[in-house]
């Protein structure tokens, strides 16, 4: 028996809707958190909607640090799904405060389980390596040819006399990447020793900038002669017809840069779907566009990289910096807080101090004098010393306290002052080294 044409109206209409409830159930918008650049976001958005026309890829953009302060703030339910950055301790952090679930379907099993020694995933299956990076100098070679100076191709370069008022850095508060840069060289170098060289390159800096696109721009239109970057705004710039060049130091590492599925996402089953296509072949390809320029995880084998494209295990192979992401995450406040009250906030009086130094070096060398060359060690000694010793930061009472929430009043009064006296002891310190500085000059006459 035939049906009537208004029954199988409704009965068509009645498909369609269980069709649409259907997709509805299988799609959604998965909201991805993440510190990187439009350029590289915008690329993954559109590749992966075009594959997967059912899902809408939601891009919230914020620094490493503020990130993970976002994840930490919202209750389950209200987070973002993914989770996707450079700085594995930021997901050391995230992971530790249960913030992020498994998704070990994810994982590309053609990626190899290391990277030189460092492990590709999170040995605990919370978050994946996506793409790898490591640390080093970008510089316009216009702007050293300029200023007849030559390429630096180490960090203890960046310390030299020459260079003074020509280096860029971002600052490791704002900066997952740079906070990875500065931990690098503090691991690489041990503690004391990094904290003195990392002194000396920032007292010979024009800049510390609030967020890291602002070094390779200006880098780039040679605003700055070298910037302190991760190897993708130097690789980027080179690719993309800038007149600038980029240098591993042997003092780096290769890391993963991480994508996670945060607890509670809710979609996640399209979250899945989009850090999949990450690490996919087709999403491994994109990272060798110009304005990108990322290390993949996948071997060259599986991708056309371009012709002299930095091997990710090449450099890993040359890197002298077995990087502890363990360590980085368990003194991650401490060092980006000690930064800004030695640095950031005190960058003139740094400058002052070290342009002080280099001129009673100069004077020193063409006229020697005992006293004088006693009170230039003297302040370098006051410049260069950071104000937190190594056993303070092998302390877990002192280290729990910055990892505490500065929303309690009280811990937010303690960490508070002990940043002013930090702040404070940096300027005596600088203002000290300097008058010690130009008291040596003067010997030298």
């Amino acid at each position: 028996m035939q049906r009537s044409p208004f029954k199988a109206t409704v009965a068509a209409a009645l498909a369609a809707a269980l069709a649409a409830a259907c997709i509805g159930a299988q799609a959604g918008t998965v909201t991805v958190l993440t510190s990187f650049p439009k350029e590289l976001t915008t690329a993954y958005q559109k590749a992966f909607e075009a594959a997967n026309p059912g899902i809408k890829i939601e891009i919230l953009n914020k620094n490493t640090t503020a990130s993970v302060a976002y994840v930490r703030e919202l209750p389950e339910g209200q987070r973002p799904d993914v989770m996707w950055a450079s700085a594995p301790d930021a997901f050391e952090v995230l992971s530790r405060y249960k913030l992020l679930q498994p998704a070990p379907d994810t994982v590309n099993k053609s990626a190899p389980a290391k990277i030189g020694n460092y492990p590709l995933n999170d040995p605990q299956g919370m978050y994946y390596g996506q793409a790898l990076a490591g640390y080093g100098m970008m510089w316009n070679t216009r702007y050293l040819q300029a200023h007849k100076l030559p390429a630096p191709k180490e960090w203890s370069d960046l310390t030299r006399p020459e260079y003074f008022g020509h280096v860029a850095i971002s600052s490791p508060s704002r900066s997952g990447t740079t906070q990875l840069t500065v931990e690098t060289i503090l691991q690489g170098e041990g503690w004391e020793k990094g904290w003195g060289q990392m002194l000396q390159m920032m007292g010979n800096a024009a800049a510390v900038t609030d967020r890291s696109f602002a070094v390779p721009d200006g880098v780039n239109n040679g605003q700055y002669g070298i910037g302190i970057v991760i190897d993708f705004f130097g690789l980027a710039g080179k690719y993309s017809g800038f007149p600038v060049d980029f240098a591993y130091p042997a003092m780096t590492a290769v890391v993963p840069a991480n994508i996670a599925l945060i607890a509670g996402a809710k979609n996640a089953d399209e979250a899945k779907k989009f850090m999949a296509f990450t690490m996919s072949a087709p999403g491994q390809q994109l990272l060798f566009d110009p304005k990108i320029s990322r290390l993949p995880i996948l071997p060259y084998s599986m991708l056309k990289a371009p012709a002299g494209y930095p091997v990710p295990q090449e450099v890993a192979a040359r890197a002298k910096v077995q990087f502890d992401s363990q360590l980085s995450e368990s003194r991650y406040p401490v060092v980006i807080s000690l930064f800004d009250q030695m640095v950031t906030f005190r960058l003139k009086e740094l400058q002052a101090a070290t342009k002080s130094i280099h001129e009673a070096a100069k004077a020193l060398k063409a006229k020697p004098n005992a006293k004088g060359s006693e009170l230039l060690a003297q302040a370098r000694s006051l410049a260069y010393t950071p104000l937190v010793g190594e056993a303070n930061v092998k302390n877990e009472e002192f280290l729990e306290l910055f990892r505490k929430s500065r929303r309690d009043v009280a811990v937010s009064k303690q960490l508070t002052g002990m940043e002013q006296m930090w702040a404070d002891k940096a300027r005596a310190n600088y203002e000290r080294a300097r008058q010690l500085a130009d008291e040596a000059r003067g010997l030298a006459r």
